[in-house]
């Protein structure tokens, strides 16, 4: 459910190393428009990290088929290997595993999220392991083509170390708070850094508001995707407190790292000194980012200390449980 569009750009893709001229358009008194004619700058980065990360994220999935090994290790009781032919990576029965994937036995031994493991064995690793983990073909396919069609335009507008450092920050910060509310089950999957990724973009507009065009647009458009995504959260067996933690994290690093100089600033060199622009950033990117940093600091500090002293979540906030599952008359989520 991630299009492809980049929703938030007024304009289009250029290639590497060129200085094209950008048109802004502001909106003046009136209703009516006008528009800037100036130099943008800004060459565009070479994708390399994201692709990286699927080749990654594929190739894990493959060697967790390998140690799961469903011919060898199946009881039988829930039906026979799927895909037989892939020989030891062929896939748990649907009964078991409707995504074509491991058991969950495998997903647990190779680091999948486990509160009780994380807190009493001492196994913080996993709060990261678990980003690199999928609960089968489906799962890793809907992430991955997600990945491709968000990550790889955000790296090449703002290089691979801001949009590594959102990817994996927001990751573990889905990783904390699914951590902090689900204890009985493991969880898997990069949905959080995911997450993440899509709050960058939506702060990423806020604080950069002054250089967009069709501002309005790209907010609605932005908005309508995570909603979707946050609303198929609520379903059974969807981690969304991995989301929820994951786009949190995201949308404050948006604020912090993907800050734009303000309209009108790359022009700044035509101009006289006199006639120059005196900061680089308008004050509420400042108070943006300043307000991003503290937030952002106290959030991990708070959500960690309640995660390794062994807190439930639950009993803090008692009707959250429904931002990851709401009963129906066809399911439950007792389990």
């Amino acid at each position: 459910m991630m299009g492809n569009g980049d929703p938030e750009r007024g304009t289009k893709n250029r290639s590497n190393h060129s200085y094209p001229q950008t048109n802004y358009y502001a909106g003046g008194g009136g209703g009516g428009g006008g528009t800037y004619h100036m130099e943008y700058s800004e060459s565009q980065w070479t994708s390399w990290l994201v692709p990286m990360i699927v080749v990654a994220n594929v190739g894990m999935f493959a060697a967790i088929m390998f140690v799961n090994n469903c011919p060898k290790n199946h009881n039988g009781f829930q039906g026979d290997c799927v895909a037989k032919f892939l020989g030891r990576l062929s896939f748990q029965p649907l009964k078991e595993n409707p995504l074509f994937g491991p058991s969950s036995s495998t997903l647990e031994k190779l680091g999948a999220l486990e509160w009780d493991k994380i807190v009493h064995g001492n196994q913080a690793w996993r709060l990261i392991t678990c980003i690199w983990l999928h609960a089968g073909v489906v799962h890793l396919l809907a992430n991955m083509l997600s990945l491709v069609f968000i990550g790889i335009r955000l790296e090449q507008q703002f290089g691979f170390v801001r949009i590594g450092a959102i990817y994996l920050v927001s990751g573990i910060g889905g990783s904390v708070l699914s951590s902090l509310f689900i204890h009985r089950n493991i969880s898997v999957g990069a949905s959080g850094a995911l997450f993440g990724l899509l709050g960058a973009m939506l702060s990423e507009l806020f604080t950069n508001w002054t250089i967009y065009t069709n501002k309005a647009a790209a907010l609605f458009t932005l908005i309508v995707i995570i909603a979707i995504n946050l609303a198929v959260g609520i379903l059974p067996h969807v981690d969304n407190f991995a989301h929820i933690g994951g786009f949190m994290s995201g949308f404050l690093l948006g604020f912090i790292l993907l800050v734009r100089p303000q309209f009108g600033w790359l022009e700044n060199r035509h101009l006289a000194a006199h006639n120059r622009m005196k900061s680089k950033y308008t004050a509420y990117q400042y108070v943006f980012l300043f307000v991003a940093v503290v937030l952002l600091i106290v959030g991990f500090t708070v959500g960690l200390v309640m995660l390794f002293k062994g807190e439930n979540g639950n009993d803090k906030c008692s009707w959250c449980h429904y931002l990851s599952c709401v009963p129906t008359s066809r399911w439950s989520c007792n389990n």
